[in-house]
């Protein structure tokens, strides 16, 4: 009788030590976050880890191997989840765990860490942030920053390695893309240490500081422009003159393989480059066709071609200052920050600010972009890009304001900040839904009664025809063939996009294969599901409370936001 008591209390504590599948969930979810605070030590001292403050990156080939199995590890044990004992909540973080861990898998066997660069900037420029973001406030910020800049030849070191495995293995970003990439390394090269944007920081603290200043300035002087030297030299001897000759990723090894599944990992659909293909040329057909209604409506006599060269000819459309287009990027911005009520019942409480591209990466960077807060005690930020105003046409920032400031990623991205779930969840960016979401954003301003001219309209209509354009270049050159004249050539003969916009963007998408198809994807799909909603619930549909809904998980798979939806929209049609 005791044996068999004994056997079993053996059996009930065994099966209390079983962990559930949310128990597992949760146990994945924080592993593989802490596998990000390992690896993104920034991200490690936004979330309460002091020390973090004075570290960069590893990328060493022991650290990056071992992040390698751990994710493999992790895989492994999410794939073997019952994901049917989870409730709808849970399905969502596991598709989002799924999609984290296969793509950091995906990423290193394809050995994405051997190109660190791409054609509008690199590891050089992007680092430097934390030159850029410093707060030095306290004697620890001052000595964490003086760690990281003596940590920083380290790190150079290490990137330019995979660089070199990368040139051995035949792994380069394109040479047509290069030229100029130069200038963004000499930018961080001063005609003296005090000019240094790393010293600026240290420049700005009192005589009381004097001996990190002292100490900060030597290092810039000895260590971080040294390092920046080194990259140069480099680039321009070894690495320019032996990068690929080929463009698409299909003639990397295994590149047929890893471009399909960029595209997959990009869509969130599983879509193939073909489907895309198509896609984009049925977009572009339907959106030509609007295209040239306006300009009809605008008594334009003349051809398509003709009206495109107008555009970027004519002065009018162009700001004469820097302090001109920052100024009108402010204006539309607040007309966009009224549009909010309207559409929105949830709004963040970060607010944004507009700030210039850094000089140093401006010259091949693209037209503007939204930088997050890295604080909950700082805004994000809209960046313009002021170089070559000339190629900066004012007819387009209606839809580029509305898509990097409100109501596209500050308002999306702001939000997922403030949302109540992991971490994890949190801090990740799903392009086909933030980009989707951007795009759909830009389009949102026809209901605000955002676009009175016809000319920003047209803007509206090139900014979603360069989207739709994206679908085509970037499958045509990395899996059909196309030459880098051909996509510029369709990009600029279907677009108002200035040619210097035109071929930054294509050089843009031949050093960053597939993401370039996330947009459209995304917003199609926000605009069926929008369709759907209205269709179901008829007098019933409210847009803020869609819109509302749509942002209220933050970033997540396509799929399983349709999934979301769904079943919102049957909750509101009982009531």
């Amino acid at each position: 009788m005791k044996k068999c008591l004994g056997m079993a209390l053996l059996l009930l504590a065994g099966c209390a030590s079983t962990p559930t599948p949310t128990d597992e969930l949760n146990q994945l979810m924080d592993a593989t976050w802490q596998q990000q605070l390992e690896a993104y030590p920034s991200l490690a001292h936004r979330y309460g880890d002091a020390d973090a403050a004075g570290r960069l990156a590893d990328t060493s080939p022991q650290f990056l191997a071992s992040q390698h199995q751990a994710y493999l590890d992790l895989l492994a044990r999410a794939n073997a989840l019952q994901s049917d004992e989870l409730s709808a909540e849970q399905q969502v973080d596991l598709a989002i765990l799924l999609g984290i861990l296969n793509n950091q898998v995906d990423s290193y066997r394809f050995k994405e860490h051997l190109v660190p660069i791409s054609s509008e900037g690199g590891f050089h420029a992007y680092i430097a942030s934390f030159a850029r973001n410093a707060r030095l406030t306290d004697e620890q910020a001052i000595e964490h920053y003086l760690s990281r800049l003596q940590a920083l030849p380290v790190y150079f070191d290490q990137q330019i390695a995979w660089m070199r495995q990368g040139m051995a293995e035949g792994i380069t970003v394109p040479q047509v893309v290069l030229p100029g990439f130069e200038d963004s390394i000499l930018a961080f090269i001063p005609d003296t240490p005090e000019q240094s944007l790393y010293y600026r920081p240290l420049d700005a603290l009192g005589e009381a500081h004097a001996d990190a200043k002292k100490q900060g300035l030597t290092l810039v002087q000895e260590q971080v422009i040294p390092a920046y030297q080194a990259f140069y030299d480099f680039f321009i001897n070894e690495y320019q003159p032996a990068a690929r000759q080929t463009i698409a990723a299909s003639e990397l090894p295994d590149g047929r393989d890893y471009y399909e599944n960029r595209v997959r990992h990009f869509t969130t659909l599983g879509m193939t480059a073909d489907e895309v293909h198509q896609l984009g040329l049925e977009e572009v057909a339907r959106i030509r066709a609007e295209m040239e209604q306006v300009i009809l409506e605008l008594g334009f006599e003349g051809s398509f071609a003709e009206f495109l060269d107008f555009l970027r000819t004519d002065p009018r459309f162009y700001a004469q200052t820097p302090d001109e287009l920052l100024r009108y990027a402010a204006f539309l911005s607040k007309q966009a920050d009224a549009m909010l009520p309207r559409f929105f019942k949830t709004l963040p409480r970060t607010p944004y600010g507009i700030k210039e591209v850094p000089a140093e990466i401006a010259p091949k960077y693209t037209t503007g972009r939204y930088s997050g807060s890295s604080n909950d005690d700082q805004p994000g930020y809209y960046w313009v890009n002021t170089y070559a105003l000339d190629k900066r046409p004012l007819y387009e920032m209606e839809a580029l304001t509305l898509h990097e400031a409100v109501p596209g990623h500050h308002l999306q991205i702001a939000l997922s900040q403030e949302q109540d779930v992991h971490l994890l969840r949190r801090n990740h960016y799903i392009s086909a839904f933030g980009e989707g979401w951007g795009l759909y954003a830009e389009k949102l301003g026809l209901e605000g009664g955002f676009y009175q001219d016809p000319y920003s309209n047209f803007g509206r209509l090139t900014y979603e025809m360069w989207r739709a354009c994206r679908l085509v270049v970037d499958t045509g050159m990395h899996a059909k063939g196309w030459s880098r004249d051909q996509a510029l050539a369709f990009l600029a003969d279907n677009t108002a996009l200035s040619l210097h916009n035109v071929q930054t963007e294509i050089d843009r998408y031949i050093s960053w294969p597939g993401q370039a198809v996330s947009y459209k994807v995304g917003e199609l799909t926000l605009w069926r599901l929008r369709n759907k909603a209205e269709a179901e619930l008829g007098d019933q549909f409210d847009v803020r409370a869609f819109h509302d809904q749509v942002l209220g998980g933050g970033s997540m798979p396509l799929a399983e936001l349709e999934r979301q939806l769904d079943a919102w929209i049957a909750t509101q049609r009982q009531g």
